[in-house]
């Protein structure tokens, strides 16, 4: 067991009257010789499982200690190894729905030099150790007694389908209690994870539709097609999908639910936003506003880093957490789209930019998010 293995993730008895006395560094590292998934507070998990989902994509089933609280179906969550003696967090979408063992899953694909899904995607194994975050997002759907009603669209690119799989998971498990459409592109067809449950669950769902795009290769079969994201395909297939059109566009009453590249989340956005009776998304790069103010030419700053007591010249052109990288420091980070907040740190002198909203903030010891921060002037943090 760990320390917690089936504690609520409330602190126990135990942390409130030992926690004063105990380091937790210490704990872990003797309580690791006898478990890998041992620790005082952290929540680790065990590689239970692993399978090819697709090309350059593969699932892993995962078994939290009893630090884990809990997550639900749309949420993503941290995950952190070691890899090349370097400690690398990157934020990843739960895939499956919550279970009685406890288990969870991610599905990871591989991105062109990144370091964590390199790793994850051809060097972790079953018995290998991970380091998780807490669940967060938004992207969720009503639980419990308050069902999803009415009509839904999901729109995924890519590696967009994680988040929106489990959430298809989860109106199958309730006996698809609202009429759903879901269209999922890709480049190619090898790269489409879970084709064969998708279609399993449209042929077990009836009010469940799901089409398949590519977009660098030619369509086969009769829920496989060609394009990219436009009105006219969505027209095409939302109304082959069985949705009116009478009164305005096909998906006029839909709940849209987009997910992936931001360029893709931008089209849909444009294209359904207006008429649909919601619209949510996720996108995985954060694209900047189109009335962004300019910074001008990209110049170079002084950051003083007041923990380590270092100060740094770095470049005003990217974000901070990306100029520090390159100083060779390695800040805490999740998403690097602003959204999981674990690259946040506090601002005690200077300004800078949000190039997700183009504000510009100079209050003194305000938290900013690294990720989508650029320094316009000398600045401090609290690092």
């Amino acid at each position: 067991m760990s320390l917690t293995a089936t504690a609520p993730a409330a602190p126990s008895l135990v942390h409130r009257l030992l926690g004063p006395m105990v380091d937790p560094a210490t704990f872990d590292f003797w309580a690791q010789k006898l478990n890998a998934t041992w620790s005082w507070s952290r929540t680790l998990a065990r590689v239970v499982e692993r399978r090819v989902e697709a090309q350059d994509a593969v699932t892993l089933v995962l078994q939290p200690n009893g630090h884990w609280a809990g997550f639900q179906p749309g949420q993503h969550l941290n995950v952190s190894a070691e890899v090349g003696g370097r400690r690398v967090t990157r934020s990843y979408s739960l895939t499956d729905i919550p279970r009685r063992d406890g288990r969870i899953a991610i599905t990871v694909k591989r991105v062109d030099g990144g370091r964590l899904s390199t790793q994850l995607c051809d060097h972790t194994r079953v018995g290998d150790v991970l380091e998780l975050g807490e669940a967060f997002g938004d992207m969720t759907l009503p639980t419990g007694s308050q069902r999803p009603q009415g009509r839904w669209l999901f729109l995924a690119a890519g590696s967009g389908i994680t988040p929106l799989m489990a959430l298809t998971r989860q109106l199958a498990a309730q006996g698809m209690p609202a009429d759903m459409s879901l269209i999922y592109w890709a480049k190619t067809r090898a790269e489409f994870c879970f084709a064969g449950e998708l279609r399993a669950l449209a042929r077990q769902h009836p009010r469940l539709q799901v089409h398949f795009v590519v977009t660098h290769e030619a369509a086969q079969g009769t829920d496989e097609h060609q394009g990219f994201i436009d009105h006219a395909l969505l027209t095409r297939l939302c109304g082959s999908a069985g949705f009116s059109t009478e009164g305005g566009t096909a998906w006029a009453d839909r709940q849209v639910l987009a997910c992936g590249p931001g360029g893709f989340v931008d089209a849909a956005r444009t294209l359904t936003a207006a008429t649909a009776r919601s619209f949510q998304a996720e996108g995985f790069t954060p694209t900047a506003p189109a009335d962004l103010p300019s910074t001008g030419e990209a110049t170079t700053v002084a950051v003083s880093l007041t923990r380590s007591g270092r100060t740094l010249n770095v470049s005003s052109g990217s974000s901070l957490l990306e100029a520090l990288e390159a100083q060779g420091l390695n800040p805490p980070s999740g998403c690097r789209m602003g959204v999981c907040h674990t690259c946040v740190c506090q601002r005690h002198s200077g300004t800078t930019l949000d190039t997700l909203t183009g504000e510009r903030s100079a209050e003194p010891d305000m938290a900013v998010r690294l990720c989508v921060s650029r320094a316009c002037s000398d600045l401090s943090l609290d690092l």
